[in-house]
């Protein structure tokens, strides 16, 4: 197994740590820079996105004919991480969820050019935000869609009638483009289906940006309602009872690129901390003189060199043509824990300092947080291991 990054990658991912240590750490400084959920203000990030697409470091994920990059998802992993060193990177290089993993599906299911050019450049060019409508108020569904979503796409001739209600829904208030999986039959397997429509459609609603202990991403996490919608044919995704699929394809690459920027915000923590205590004296010598401390910093070091080795793996095997299940709830779990641990750590490590917002550990430790809920729970993701040690035995440590 070879871990070097190809001579283009490097050179990539240190160009966009240039690009984010001069350009956009700098406003993390300036209360200017944010917006009252804790965020970049609109306005700013607009400026910055068109920095980042003039520098050639945009949609990373995307392929080159339609502005992207054109990455691996090798590639994606060493890029994401350096973004994410700040708390604005992702989402200026255009690589934040809820966007990343829509575009993703996007490009994968759409079945015609045309349907890409509607739907999915717009959010490639960053015209247009996007969310994905999937888990709703119990109870509906939540890491059990297939068994427990409410919300009803009824056939009408040549459309679907939505009713039902969603919440817990990233971007919806700022989206224009949205997602959306609903029961069209009770089969357990087939029961679901896909949808794309877009925010003037008629027939929903928001109900209410629910308040979270943030920092919030654009356009919050919404509760939805459903009375009408009606979405035609040619806006479904993939075959009617596809839903499912469609959600196990976003789902799966879409984890791991939370890990991969969970990573960054991991070693941003570990700068931090690490700056303050060597420059920190107390008691006749420097914070970073002190053994207890160097342990702390060499078990968070250790921890996400062992979350990086977990997420650079699984996306090998997604770049092989391997679904990577296994392997991406593993490296969820790890880095989950780690992003919380390093932000721990460093509000600790800082004193008072960092528990103040004179530094980003606290905004990185409320974040972190949510790290062990989005996109399936940690002990969903162990039940899931759970069942494949079940199944292969001692071949759940194979090497192939």
């Amino acid at each position: 197994m070879d871990f070097s990054l190809s001579p283009e990658t490097e050179e990539l991912r240190l160009k966009v740590r240039d690009f984010i240590a001069n350009e956009v750490m700098p406003l993390e400084t300036d209360p200017d820079s944010f917006n009252e959920y804790h965020n970049i203000k609109l306005s700013l990030l607009g400026e910055m996105r068109a920095k980042a697409r003039a520098a050639g470091l945009w949609a990373p994920q995307m392929p080159k004919e339609r502005g992207g990059l054109g990455l691996t998802v090798t590639g994606w992993a060493a890029f994401y991480e350096e973004a994410s060193r700040s708390i604005f990177g992702a989402v200026i290089l255009n690589c934040q969820a809820p966007d990343d993993g829509n575009m993703s599906v996007l490009n994968k299911v759409l079945a015609s050019d045309t349907l890409k050019d509607k739907w999915l450049q717009p959010i490639i060019d960053g015209d247009v935000r996007s969310a994905f409508v999937m888990t709703e108020p119990s109870p509906g569904s939540g890491s059990d869609p297939g068994g427990m979503m409410l919300t009803k796409a009824e056939r009408k001739n040549d459309r679907y009638v939505i009713s039902g209600r969603k919440w817990f829904i990233s971007g919806a208030q700022v989206a224009s483009h949205f997602i959306l999986c609903a029961r069209t039959s009770d089969d357990p397997r087939r029961g679901l289906t896909a949808f794309m429509f877009h925010k003037d459609d008629p027939g929903w609603r928001v109900v209410r940006r629910i308040p979270t202990m943030g920092p919030d991403e654009h356009g919050g996490t919404c509760e939805l309602e459903f009375d009408g919608l009606e979405i035609p044919i040619e806006h479904r995704l993939l075959e009617e009872g596809d839903g499912l699929r469609l959600t196990q394809i976003r789902l799966g690459p879409a984890r791991l690129t939370h890990c991969m920027r969970w990573l960054g915000l991991a070693k941003r923590c570990m700068e931090i901390a690490s700056e303050y205590v060597e420059a920190r004296e107390a008691f006749g010598s420097k914070l970073a003189e002190r053994e207890s401390v160097r342990m702390m910093l060499g078990d968070v070091a250790k921890d996400i060199h062992v979350g990086r080795l977990l997420t650079m793996h699984a996306a090998w095997k997604f770049d092989q043509g391997d679904k990577a299940q296994k392997e991406v709830s593993i490296a969820k779990i790890q880095v989950a824990d780690v992003l919380h641990k390093a932000a721990d750590v460093g509000v600790q490590l800082c004193g008072a300092k960092g528990y103040s917002t004179d530094t980003l550990l606290e905004w990185i430790y409320r974040y972190a947080r949510c790290a062990r809920l989005v996109d399936g729970a940690s002990e969903v993701h162990k039940m899931v291991l759970a069942r494949y040690y079940a199944k292969l035995g001692n071949d759940f440590w194979s090497w192939g």
